[in-house]
């Protein structure tokens, strides 16, 4: 009797968890509509939200509603704002996925592609290609040479923060940190050397994260990687949190842990290299947004993937929003915005007793 009664508990109580966690994802699905929504209507040129939604509907299916809008509102609307808002989706969620995964498998909560310099050299590639052109790195072409960058600098700091064969959890940030300034510093020199000031100074703008210049065409690569990235990710849910509980742990659970690594480092790098190619790098979302999917899922990368990337889509595009918005006409680049909320976030990390703990499985 008293087994039956434990049974009926344990299975209501997972019946429940799946129940948050459906009822989650749907408000955030929600939320992702309606930041978007806000998105394709907010700018120099006002545009009324049943008409943002009119021009998006007409967008895919011509003549479903009666046309109440301007030529030149729908231009805005369909050409600039809707890719801007779509690849603000895309970027948010795959920096946060990758922010995810980085913390798991180095178990540092500290980990991001930011702060681990992936992103440093990701954009080195990006810019030299952009700078001196595709025949400087071998004929590669822009999300190429980023993606080499960034697997570049994630080998380097894997190399540099292991200590007796072992990663060390704050050698790993700071040869992150350490990497990062060299890959700016070689940028930086590549800006300077450039022969065009204006293009320079475009760049430099971008470095910083902006999506001004998403147009339709530059989705489907990103949308592509993202979308079989996570997939794969998901399916990988369980040699995740072994490995975040321990390379023990996950040894004795039959994971080939050097080989795991390896292959995640090389996807995440493939990640981050296509998203910096069509943002620039943006600093502090794959820090923040895997804490608060935790905070909301526990620790299951089962639940984890998803909701992060959920939570990563809604944040960056109403960062992008407040970016541009608070000094219009001007537009602020996106890791200033981000850094309002990362620097203090990333402090109280610092001070947190458990900061060079494990992530570990709850």
């Amino acid at each position: 009797m008293t087994s039956e009664i434990q049974q009926d508990v344990t299975t209501t109580s997972t019946v429940n968890r799946r129940g948050r966690f459906g009822m989650l994802v749907v408000v955030l699905v929600v939320a992702m509509v309606a930041s978007t929504w806000l998105a394709v209507s907010i700018g120099a040129v006002p545009v009324a939200l049943p008409q943002a939604w009119g021009i998006v509907a007409d967008g895919i299916v011509p003549g479903l509603v009666p046309r109440t809008w301007t030529p030149v509102q729908e231009q805005i609307v369909w050409e600039f704002r809707l890719p801007r808002a779509l690849l603000a989706l895309l970027v948010g969620a795959g920096l946060a996925v990758v922010g995810a995964v980085l913390q798991a498998l180095v178990r540092n909560p500290l980990a991001d592609p930011f702060l681990l310099g992936i992103s440093s050299g990701a954009s080195f590639g990006a810019v030299t290609v952009f700078i001196l052109g595709v025949s400087a790195l071998g004929g590669l072409s822009m999300s190429a040479a980023a993606f080499a960058g960034s697997l570049l600098a994630l080998a380097l700091v894997y190399a540099l923060a292991q200590r007796s064969g072992r990663l060390t959890p704050s050698r790993l940030v700071l040869a992150g940190v350490a990497l990062a300034y060299l890959f700016q510093a070689a940028y930086s020199f590549v800006l300077q050397a450039a022969q065009s000031g204006r293009a320079a100074q475009q760049v430099l703008f971008w470095l910083m994260g902006s999506l001004g210049g998403a147009r339709w065409h530059l989705l489907p690569l990103p949308a592509v990687v993202l979308a079989a990235g996570v997939t794969y990710l998901l399916l990988q849910h369980r040699p995740l949190n072994a490995i975040a509980a321990g390379e023990e742990t996950a040894v004795s659970l039959g994971v080939n842990v050097n080989r795991f690594r390896l292959t995640l480092f090389v996807l995440t790098s493939l990640l981050v290299g296509v998203l910096v190619a069509t943002s620039g790098a943006i600093a502090f979302v794959g820090l923040i947004v895997p804490h608060a999917a935790r905070l909301l899922v526990g620790a299951d990368h089962r639940r984890v993937l998803p909701v992060t990337a959920l939570l990563g889509a809604v944040f960056l595009q109403l960062v992008d929003i407040a970016a541009r918005t608070v000094n219009a006409p001007q537009e602020l680049a996106l890791s200033i915005v981000t850094a309002l909320f990362g620097v203090p976030f990333f402090l109280w990390l610092l001070r947190r007793r458990s900061v060079d703990r494990a992530v570990s499985v709850q």
